[in-house]
């Protein structure tokens, strides 16, 4: 018998709970529920689900701090299902540790399709942390080199500055997971980088100039507005 990854819904509107485990499991996956913040840290704990499913305005406890706890100590894929809609939300889940953010209303194949990704990337997480570092990021023409700190695009040696270089080579590690501007300025820049995000976007800008046959639609490094920019996964 095939093994069915377990889901974990925490939502405190029944209805809403109900729909979501319904389409779950009539796709195969194994089903719990949490109706507050309490009972979720505990089965989260306790049960060790594949992936958790997070309303934020619970009666308990607000799902942002749900997000920073588990994040102190488990990696499990947490995706986001909530009615806030404004960026400040999108980005403070983000930066404590969510791997995706779906607004209400949402399609039932959309939630599906998240969830399939979200399992997948954590099990690519799990293979690479036993396994030596991979070398190389490559999705089409595009090949990051880690080891020579270079970038190639098709056969072409592309010249980018180290800063340039240090930006693409942490996007492409942290390839399918949205990485906020702050976490960008703060890894490249360090702990006193300003707030200020031209200075990232100038950098990006000269970056797609490079690595983007159109800069304006870019096919390599995507821009999820208002919060960030991420890279595909690689092949």
């Amino acid at each position: 018998m095939d093994y069915a990854p377990r889901i974990l819904v925490v939502e405190d509107e029944h209805g809403i709970s109900g729909f979501i485990s319904a389409a779950l499991t009539a796709n195969g996956y194994d089903v719990e529920k949490a109706v507050n913040g309490k009972e979720a840290l505990m089965l989260i704990a306790s049960h060790c689900p594949d992936a958790v499913v997070l309303d934020l305005g619970l009666p308990d406890i607000d799902g942002q701090k749900i997000i920073s706890s588990v994040r102190e100590w488990s990696s499990v894929p947490i995706l986001v299902v909530s009615a806030r809609t404004h960026e400040r939300d999108k980005i403070s889940a983000f930066d404590r540790g969510a791997d995706d953010y779906i607004t209400k209303p949402f399609f039932t194949g959309e939630l599906l399709a998240r969830i399939k990704t979200a399992l997948r990337h954590a099990k690519a997480r799990e293979t690479s942390q036993s396994s030596a570092p991979k070398p190389r990021y490559r999705l089409r023409l595009l090949t990051v080199d880690y080891e020579k700190h270079r970038v190639f695009f098709g056969s072409d040696d592309v010249h980018l500055t180290q800063m340039e270089y240090r930006i693409v080579e942490l996007l492409s590690k942290n390839a399918g997971r949205v990485m906020t501007y702050d976490t960008i300025m703060q890894q490249i820049w360090g702990p006193a980088a300003t707030q200020d995000h031209q200075v990232l976007r100038v950098n990006m800008a000269n970056i797609r100039r490079k690595l983007e046959t159109n800069p304006a639609s870019p096919e390599y490094i995507k821009t999820e507005i208002g919060v960030g920019y991420w890279m595909a996964e690689d092949e």
